[in-house]
């Protein structure tokens, strides 16, 4: 599909009857906000899927090859190969469906990063991946009466489990202009792009607490700089399918989920 004058990814989801999360996962190179007329994005098929973890299902369409595929989602011909042993790269297929293993292995694109750095881990990345419930544990006593990380806003999703039993991060809408804040002293340790959340701001708290700021448009801290609470970290940015400006805030201990409403006041 090629994007025309006007054009965001929700109208583009809408008239190739898809859901938007499945488009924006099948190309993850794009970036929502700065489509460009006469791009080109990749239609999912039903018989193909894309969790938010790997591995992807992908069919084979004219004129593809390893490195062709690889280049799109931001791994690596080889990774491919590794996944389909069986499947002969001069030799595919059209229609044929190949495993596309990007879990963790995704390296990042020209215009739009996966959630990859030299001194992250599991606790660094955004709750995005399909999880049944949220863990019940006790907090520390430092978790106590954090202002919210927005002056002005609205609570627009909750965080919990949607229809189909993922936890979903809680998502804050708010003015244009905006400036997420650091909600308690830490360290940043991740300030750059996330494949589907935009600019992603990672703060490291006492008691191996961490929070996350995502779906931000421009990022005003470094790696490693020391925040207090009400530092601003970044910039809200507006979602090219609703229109709004959206907050994504996640809040975690030693990478398990909590509910912020637990910890903000």
């Amino acid at each position: 599909m090629q994007v025309q004058r006007g054009d965001t990814l929700g109208k583009l989801a809408a008239r190739a009857n898809v859901p938007l999360e499945r488009l924006e996962r099948f190309n993850p190179g794009v970036n929502a906000r700065r489509l460009e007329i006469g791009q080109r994005l990749l239609i999912p098929t039903q018989q193909e899927r894309a969790p938010s973890g790997g591995p992807y299902r992908y069919q084979i369409r004219p004129g593809d090859t390893f490195s062709s595929i690889a280049r799109h989602f931001g791994t690596t011909s080889g990774r491919i190969q590794s996944a389909n042993p069986s499947a002969s790269p001069t030799n595919l297929r059209i229609g044929q469906i190949v495993s596309l293993p990007l879990s963790g292995s995704a390296t990042r694109s020209s215009s739009q990063g996966s959630a990859s750095s030299s001194s992250s881990s599991s606790a660094n990345k955004p709750a995005t991946a399909p999880t049944s419930s949220a863990p019940s544990q006790a907090l520390p006593s430092s978790a106590r009466r954090w202002p919210w990380p927005l002056d002005d806003y609205r609570v627009v999703r909750r965080f919990g489990a949607d229809s189909r039993g993922t936890l979903q991060p809680m998502l804050l809408a708010t003015q244009a202009g905006a400036q997420a804040k650091a909600v308690a002293p830490g360290e940043v340790r991740f300030a750059d792009g996330m494949r589907q959340l935009g600019e992603v701001v990672i703060v490291h708290h006492a008691d191996n607490l961490q929070t996350v700021y995502a779906l931000c448009e421009r990022i005003l801290v470094e790696v490693g700089k020391q925040v207090s609470t009400g530092d601003p970290l970044c910039e809200v940015g507006q979602s090219s399918a609703t229109q709004r400006y959206d907050l994504l805030f996640d809040l975690r201990q030693g990478g398990k989920p909590i509910d912020p409403k637990q910890v903000l006041r």
